[in-house]
């Protein structure tokens, strides 16, 4: 790799682990139901170093999750950000191989759907590995691990996709 191009991915990596870890404590707009939480925009720097490289996303993933630790949240929605490193990781390993899947619109529809189906996957185990310990009753929480845990973060994670890949592409007009 060019000394150019790693330095700015570095400073990339540094302005996403940046804006990561305030998201959690600053974004006016969030909802928490534990273990379900959506707070608008808290996956765009994740997506923003996806489209950079597989290591910027994986570090960005691990300050979301001290972002999110540090804020206060519930520990389960903790374990839940951690859990993004499996589809933000799988989803940067994917573009590496293959960039133009963000410049067809098709294409981008399609990988944003399974990105936010693998995503939803990886949030609904981490709060079953954690209800499984705690000794709750799983029938009384199937409605919220898969329709608020699951099915909203499929829709969440979609939507900051776009906000993300609309920022992406607006900076990489002016670069």
């Amino acid at each position: 790799m060019k000394p150019k191009k790693r330095i700015q991915e570095m400073t990339f990596a540094a302005l996403l682990t940046a804006i990561a870890i305030l998201i959690p404590s600053i974004m006016p707009i969030k909802l928490i139901i534990p273990p379900a939480s959506y707070t608008l925009g808290s996956h765009v720097p994740l997506f923003l170093a996806m489209f950079i490289s597989p290591w910027v996303a994986a570090f960005v993933i691990l300050a979301s999750s001290l972002g999110f630790f540090m804020a206060g949240y519930p520990i389960v929605i903790v374990f839940r950000a951690f859990s993004h490193i499996i589809f933000g990781c799988l989803g940067a390993l994917y573009l590496k191989r293959f960039p133009q899947t963000i410049e067809n619109h098709k294409s981008s529809l399609i990988f944003n759907f399974v990105l936010g189906v693998i995503h939803a996957l990886g949030e609904v185990i981490a709060c079953v590995i954690f209800y499984s310990v705690t000794g709750e009753d799983f029938q009384k929480l199937f409605y919220i691990l898969f329709v608020l845990v699951g099915f909203g973060t499929i829709v969440h994670s979609m939507i900051d996709y776009v906000i993300a890949l609309t920022i992406f592409k607006s900076i990489r007009k002016i670069r």
